[in-house]
Order: C-alpha cells, then sequence, then structure tokens
C-alpha cells in the first residue's frame, strides 16, 4: 500500500478538505472506485475522506494535484489542436471497456475523457461530440473505414 503520510514541513492549515476531494474528484470525472484504486486504498476510505469520517493525508493532496496538472495539460493540449481546425470535433466513449480498447496507454477511466472533453467543450466555439462507434459507423455507411 502507499505511502500517504503527511510529508515533513506541511502546514496543517494546507490540509485538503473532505468537500475539496470530492469537488476535485468529481471534476476530474473520477469515481470513488477508480480513485481508491489509483491511491492503492480502498473505496471505503476514499468514502470516508469524502465524508470527513477520516482526515486525507497530506500525500494524497499532493497526488490529487499531480492528477489536475495531467488532466490540465492534456484539456491544452488537445484545444491546441483543436482550435485552427474548420470543423472541430472529438470522439468520446460510453464505457471503460470502449476506451481502453481505443486508448489502452492513457489510464483514466471513459469518465474522466468525457469531464475532459466537457472542459474543452468550453474552450473550442462549435465543437462536435460524438460517440466513437457512432462515428464508425457513419464512416462504414459513407463506405469509409477508420
Amino acid at each position: 500500500m502507499p505511502d500517504y503520510t503527511d510529508p515533513p514541513g506541511m502546514p496543517e492549515d494546507e490540509r485538503m478538505t473532505p468537500a475539496e476531494l470530492r469537488v476535485v474528484r468529481e471534476w476530474l470525472g473520477l469515481t470513488p472506485e477508480w480513485l481508491a484504486q489509483h491511491l492503492g486504498v480502498s473505496a471505503r476510505t476514499v468514502r470516508h475522506w469524502e465524508a470527513g469520517k477520516y482526515a486525507i493525508p497530506d500525500g494524497v493532496r499532493l497526488e490529487i494535484g499531480d492528477l489536475e496538472q495531467r488532466t490540465g495539460e492534456f484539456v491544452s493540449g488537445l484545444i491546441g489542436k483543436l482550435m485552427d481546425l474548420p470543423d472541430p470535433g472529438v470522439v468520446t466513449y460510453r464505457d471503460d471497456a470502449e476506451y481502453h480498447t481505443a486508448h489502452p496507454e492513457i489510464p483514466f477511466p471513459a469518465s474522466w475523457h468525457r469531464a475532459v472533453i466537457a472542459r474543452i467543450a468550453q474552450e473550442v466555439p462549435g465543437l462536435s461530440i460524438a460517440y466513437a462507434d457512432a462515428v464508425d459507423r457513419q464512416e462504414t455507411a459513407r463506405g469509409g473505414g477508420r
């Protein structure tokens, strides 16, 4: 199990609150189960942190900050690629199996990808969003492939 004990010198007033953990987790599109697996703790522990039953170790706060940074970089990168396209469009995925089949290199769940796409849609005017299987059906109907 990972060590999420408080690093030396972390001020008490910077401890992550239960509400902050839940808001950030949901904003990132992560389920308690996915976050628990990522952190190497039980989903029950994540729920207890969010309920305020247990203090959230600062090491967890640091890991959440890392997830936020990585997500922000991913969002910025996609926005940069889409802004110059005349008809920007993205695909998203209904579930984890579909997402990981298409992107086995990305460890995040499909819910994270949908949250990313929502953030991108706020920044890219006229962004078209479709499920991957719908795009596949359209291309097949036109005689194209992927």
